[in-house]
């Protein structure tokens, strides 16, 4: 299955005085990546929760590589680069039109239920289990 990039935009609020992107912002493209590539593979955040499941962040990390400024383009790759069944982990590589790779960074979910408690994606959610699994990043 192909993953079609997200394409970002830096809007003139995203930038400080200096007319740099804010560091924050390239955490906030992450999220907005992520959405789109749960919709792109058929579980989107409207399905998921419909199904009983949320998927908190346990943890984020970028490293900034090339600033942005206002109006540049923002692509931004997602890719699954661990998935255990019940944690994953996606990473993203944001690169401007030039192509040059302006921030890398990875989040980390788990899968809960309503009342908080642990969900075992394989088991209790097999056709998202398998498409996850299909996508893991072969290294």
């Amino acid at each position: 299955m192909e993953i079609k990039k997200y394409t970002h935009y830096v809007q003139y609020y995203e930038t400080d005085k200096m007319g740099i992107t804010h560091h924050s912002n390239y955490v906030r493209w992450m999220e907005e990546a992520r959405v789109d590539f749960l919709r792109q593979i058929g579980w989107d955040y409207a399905r998921l929760e419909a199904e009983g499941i949320i998927s908190p962040v346990v943890g984020v990390s970028c490293k900034y590589k090339h600033s942005t400024t206002f109006a540049d383009t923002v692509t931004i790759e997602v890719k699954v680069a661990e998935y255990s069944g019940i944690k994953l982990r996606l990473s993203y590589t944001m690169t401007n039109e030039k192509g040059e790779v302006c921030c890398t960074g990875e989040s980390e979910h788990c899968f809960v239920n309503e009342a908080g408690r642990i969900v075992m994606i394989k088991k209790d959610y097999p056709a998202f289990h398998e498409v996850l699994s299909s996508l893991i990043e072969k290294k």
